[in-house]
């Protein structure tokens, strides 16, 4: 079979399936070139829908045979797959197929990484293992039954209960099998199977009811160091979960295997987690307290997609926002309880304003539940994932915790093993609550991100804060209507003293206002509260009224953000005028940074700036046209003007914030961590990285190590440290990754092309790995100034590697192509050098429909 001619596929035209599958059962003769696949299957017709062709889908399988009601039988080749003669009645399908797991470099369905069978199904990678309905409101209860011959996998794992392990030889049926059974019926995309020779890091969790659960995290031997962190992030979700959402674990067993061949983050299948290395293992000499916090948010994330996402998962691919919104969503809210809730707020709007905002603003901008696609992998997007967990989240401070608490539970109870949609979710509010949501669901299907502008009015004791919204046009989107925008609002007076606790405004109109009586003197407003809604707020505000934001706001997102808006139109005076930095700016967050009752890592998320790229964003909003190397010039000024300006504070900073005893990765300890890292990031402006090589000599794990390193980089005093660091983890592929990113990262703009071409011929640079490519050119596309170099030698860079990559794993290179996305901000020169390279692109020979799908759309073709 072969792959068909893009086609876009419309959420209009939806249409069940037709059939009712009752039960699978799949046999695995595990071989690295020839692995058999057999698939029984109990099938019956669903007579609530018009009668459908008997359709499966099936891409790259070698055929062997097949068999309805254990006749041989009739099949048609069709676009995607195959449609069979069957009767109109319950039948059975029996079928065997093969395939080259070792041949799948593309990392969808079985595939082999480092000798180890692993595989990949969501969205659609599992009809590259056998023929099936691929589609996720198809779902059944899967029975597995796994061989192998060979001494190398005496490991062998599936979704659900095992029945019988290979790897204990008392229960196993004969030797080298596995059976598992998954009492749970879901769709083929949450099919897992991981085998190979694998240890297990095991524990036990007792449950609310009072089941014990064994847990286990497999990895390859030599990583079994690496796992205890893991294992108590789990423990800790799983307690969560119990704790927030009532919601408790409902199988015997809970697995998680690290796999070093992985094109995502990780994958939630029933009751068999696999995890990219990267985002499972952990120790403090090999990761930072950044790794350290995403490991635990990941593992909480797949482990909450048990409910929501496996107990109840999505009708079709449209509705990927129904499942990752709203995990995402309970993910951020488990963080925020583990760690500190002003700073996962702060870093999670940083994450948004970064990668989903430039999504709302340019060539790929989509609703958060797209109308149609060519391809679904293109669609796990930062507006499905982090835009649709800031619609959960609105729509939960509408109707306040106990509603929410409410509805989740009517959620939990009325669709509880369903395939379900928007409409779904949306209606459980509508019951429980008594609210008319219909306006509110324009979240989901209106593109872009909308700009809120609010005035102030006060006179004869009443303050007045009038609003009005409105989205720009959008690919497919000229016309927008108003939204329904929660926009959390607070009162301050003179002494900074908070005159009106934070309230709701409602807005639904494109103008509406609101007015607060009985204030003799004129209040201070703080607007847009915890970043109470995804928009653009704008204000006519001076930078006096932001500094006493700065000082004063008992809103800790607000304060965090009026700190920020002052760096950032100091940063943009400089790029227009030159400019001098902002010293009210730098006065308030001095002051800021001695005040010790504040948290350490809320001051280290205070003293960064605004990044290059959203700098140019806002040039582009004005109507300028940004030039990356002023951009570039004026924000290493700016750090330099902070160095000068907290010199005396800053050595005292560092000393306080230093960590004694043994290494722990908790919020208070990598608070310190991250703060006295800022502060030696500007003393090493000072002193040339006198102190950090002091503490690159001293550093006893990978975070003091990391941030040293990158100080003496930065200082152009590191070649000696970065050949010892490479000399010291080279045998550590998780460690090199980073090895290689802080070289890129470092780099001078003039050299960045340079430098990253010399890297991609090192002998570790595995352009294979998803995480090594990343690694590298990943971290390209993010040097704002030496991507975007006036010569357009790193343009040029990408996208042959864009063009080498995309026949061996077009998911990567497909999601790779969105460093181009920008191309408009800039002026006709780079956009030209732009355009040729994605012309070069399009015009390669049978390109992939991912990233044929993705380079017409940034072109807007």
């Amino acid at each position: 079979m072969t792959n068909a001619a893009p086609k876009t596929i419309y959420l209009k035209d939806y249409a069940p399936f037709g059939w009712i599958i009752d039960d699978v059962h799949l046999t695995f003769r595990l071989h690295p070139t020839a692995t058999r696949v057999i698939s029984r299957i109990r099938v019956r017709p669903d007579y609530d829908v018009p009668s459908r062709p008997f359709m499966l889908h099936g891409e790259g399988l070698t055929h062997i045979s097949a068999k309805v009601d254990g006749h041989d039988a009739v099949i048609t080749e069709v676009d995607g797959g195959i449609e069979v003669d069957v009767p109109h009645a319950p039948f059975n399908w029996e079928a065997e197929v093969e395939i080259n797991p070792e041949a799948n470099t593309a990392l969808e369905g079985l595939y082999m990484s480092n000798g180890m069978y692993c595989t990949q199904c969501e969205a659609e990678g599992f009809r590259k293992i056998t023929w099936y309905p691929d589609r996720p409101d198809v779902m059944a209860q899967f029975t597995v039954r796994i061989e192998s011959d060979a001494d190398h996998t005496p490991v062998m794992l599936s979704n659900g209960n095992g029945l019988y392990y290979a790897q204990d030889n008392t229960q196993s049926p004969a030797p080298n099998v596995s059976i598992y059974q998954d009492p749970w019926p879901k769709p083929a995309y949450l099919f897992a199977l991981v085998a190979g020779d694998l240890v297990a890091h095991e524990d036990k969790f007792t449950t609310m009811s009072g089941r014990e659960v064994d847990l286990a995290i497999y990895v390859r031997p030599g990583d079994e160091h690496k796992c205890a962190f893991g294992m108590e992030a789990l423990k800790k979700s799983m307690k969560w979960d119990e704790d927030v959402y009532g919601r408790e674990y409902d199988l015997d067993e809970f697995n998680i295997v690290a796999v070093d061949d992985f094109n995502m983050g990780a994958m939630e299948n029933k009751g068999l987690n696999i995890f990219n290395s990267s985002c499972v293992l952990a120790s403090p000499e090999t990761s930072t307290d950044g790794n350290f916090e995403r490991i635990e948010a990941i593992i909480a994330h797949e482990y909450f997609h048990n409910w929501t996402g496996n107990r109840i998962t999505c009708r079709d691919w449209f509705q990927l926002c129904l499942k990752e919104g709203l995990t995402v969503f309970r993910d951020a809210q488990f963080t925020a309880d583990m760690r500190s809730e002003p700073v996962k707020r702060i870093d999670d709007v940083i994450a948004l304003r970064a990668r989903q905002f430039p999504e709302d603003q340019g060539p790929l901008s989509h609703p958060v539940r797209p109308e149609s696609f060519q391809e679904i992998n293109n669609f796990y997007t930062a507006t499905v994932y982090e835009k649709g967990a800031e619609v959960i989240g609105m729509l939960k401070t509408l109707v306040g915790d106990e509603a929410y608490a409410k509805a989740l539970d009517l959620y939990f109870d009325r669709h509880d093993g369903q395939a379900c949609t928007i409409e779904d979710w949306i209606t459980v509010f509508e019951d429980s609550t008594g609210r008319d949501l219909s306006q509110f669901k324009l979240w989901y299907s209106q593109s872009g991100t909308p700009t809120v502008s609010v005035r102030e009015e006060y006179k004869d004791d009443t303050f007045t804060l009038h609003f009005s919204q409105s989205s720009a046009p959008t690919p497919g989107q000229d016309e927008k209507l108003p939204q329904v925008i929660p926009v959390a609002v607070g009162l301050l007076n003179d002494n900074g003293d908070e005159v009106l606790p934070t309230q709701i405004v409602e807005l639904t109109q494109a103008e509406q206002s609101i007015s607060f009586n009985g204030h003799a003197t004129r209040p201070i407003p703080s607007v847009l509260r915890g970043f109470s809604a995804p928009v653009t707020l704008t204000q006519d505000i001076d930078n006096a009224r932001r500094a006493f934001l700065l000082a004063h706001d008992t809103d800790a997102f607000n304060r965090w953000e009026a700190g920020r808006m002052l760096a950032r139109d100091s940063l943009l005076s400089a790029i227009r005028t030159g400019a001098a930095p902002n010293a009210d700016y730098l006065d308030g967050l001095k002051a800021l940074l001695r005040d010790d009752s504040l948290d350490p890592a809320y001051r280290a998320l205070m003293l960064a700036q605004p990044t290059q790229s959203e700098l140019a964003g806002v040039l582009h909003q004005d109507g300028d046209t940004p030039d990356p190397a002023t951009i570039h010039t004026a924000s290493e000024a700016m750090r330099q003007a902070k160095a000068d300006a907290f010199a005396d504070i800053l050595p005292d900073l560092y000393a306080a914030n230093q960590v004694d005893g043994p290494f722990s990765p908790d919020a208070v300890a990598a608070g310190k961590r991250a703060l006295a890292n800022s502060a030696l990031g500007l003393i090493t402006k000072l002193d040339g990285g006198a102190t950090a090589a002091k503490q690159y000599a001293k550093a006893d794990n990978m975070t003091l190590q990391l941030a040293s390193l990158s100080a003496l980089l930065d200082a152009d005093a590191g070649d000696d440290a970065l050949q010892a660091f490479y000399d010291q983890w080279r045998d550590d592929r998780l460690v090199i990754d980073k090895w290689f990113s802080l070289q890129v990262m470092h780099a001078k703009p003039e050299t960045l092309a340079d430098t990253t071409a010399r890297l991609t011929n090192h002998i570790d640079f595995d352009w294979k790995n998803p995480n090594r490519f990343r690694a590298v050119m990943g971290m390209l596309a993010a040097h704002h100034a030496g991507f975007h170099h006036e010569s357009g030698a790193a343009y040029t860079l990408l996208a042959e590697w864009l063009i080498k990559l995309d026949p061996v794993n077009p998911q990567t290179t497909a999601r790779m192509c969105s460093a181009f996305q920008t191309w408009k901000r800039y002026d006709a020169d780079r956009q030209a050098k732009i355009a040729t390279q994605l012309e070069r692109i399009a015009a390669q020979p049978n390109l992939s429909r991912d990233t044929a799908e993705m380079i017409s759309r940034i072109r807007g073709a």
